[in-house]
């Protein structure tokens, strides 16, 4: 008879906070009493209700983000015992297994903090517009139906629609960096903007995006516009950037097949740079 491990009937949670984008950041530490059945969200709700920390001073309810509360938005990825995950899903119980010295919590690191757990993903939306990551229409006028597709190629497609841009990919890629620029003297904060915008614009677009052109390059009418999204990844940050560590597939929360998306883009992308060749 397999004995169940005693649970205990409180632990410890380190939080790395930051009470601005520009301000250092700071570990603080709190004793949360055990329940069964609580994820990190919970944890954080109740870091929340008592105000305190574990050596008895007064603090402010940490910043996160989050929305569905069942792994569909994406919004609530932090970093869990140093892996990247979904505060939604991580459960305490698992964590406390993995770490029996309690649960560490921190912002993932490839995007500026925004505050505490809360960092800002603008990037990876913008990797979308990079690579044209929809399907253009030129009005909304009654055209009948579309092409069909098959049942082959929606089980292909499909997959790859339960992206949420939760950011879990890109933070395990050690290809997708943090930019890290400094403001030139006389330089205004707007004009700094800029730049560092520019900077993470140029750098890699990411699995994500990747994944995201082949969802699009694959519909029947989204073929269409197939070459300008393989452009795109054969600019600046595309598909050339991409290191093939792999990371991206082993942390997705949907188990998206990351690494067949890129292989497939790196194909198409050869065989439309062989043509542009030939067609000069």
């Amino acid at each position: 008879m397999t004995a169940h491990p005693t649970k205990p009937s409180s632990f410890e949670v380190r939080i790395l906070r930051q009470d601005a984008p520009a301000s250092p950041n700071r570990w603080e530490r709190h004793r949360i009493t055990y329940e069964p059945n609580l994820n990190v969200i919970s944890v954080l709700q109740k870091v929340a209700a008592q105000a305190t920390t574990s050596d008895g001073k007064t603090t402010t309810p940490v910043a996160w983000d989050c929305n569905c509360l069942e792994e569909v938005c994406g919004a609530c990825t932090m970093l869990v015992n140093g892996r990247t995950r979904q505060a939604c899903s991580a459960l305490v119980d698992r964590l406390l297994e993995e770490s029996p010295g309690g649960i560490e919590l921190q912002p993932m690191s490839k995007f500026p903090v925004v505050r505490d757990l809360l960092v800002d993903r603008s990037r990876m939306f913008r990797a979308l517009q990079r690579v044209h990551a929809w399907i253009p229409v030129d009005g909304y006028g009654e055209r009948g139906s579309g092409p069909r597709e098959s049942q082959e190629s929606q089980g292909v497609r499909y997959p790859l629609s339960e992206c949420m841009t939760c950011g879990c990919c890109v933070e395990a890629c050690p290809q997708f960096g943090k930019v890290e620029l400094l403001q030139h003297t006389g330089e205004t904060d707007e004009d700094f903007a800029k730049r560092e915008r520019q900077a993470y614009d140029e750098s890699f677009v990411g699995a994500a995006a990747i994944s995201q052109t082949m969802l699009f390059n694959a519909h029947p009418t989204g073929q269409m516009n197939a070459n300008e999204r393989l452009d795109a990844l054969m600019g600046s940050g595309g598909i050339q950037a991409c290191g093939n560590a792999q990371n991206c597939v082993a942390v997705c929360p949907k188990e998206i097949p990351l690494t067949t998306s890129i292989a497939r883009a790196g194909r198409q992308t050869t065989v439309s740079m062989i043509k542009q060749f030939f067609d000069r």
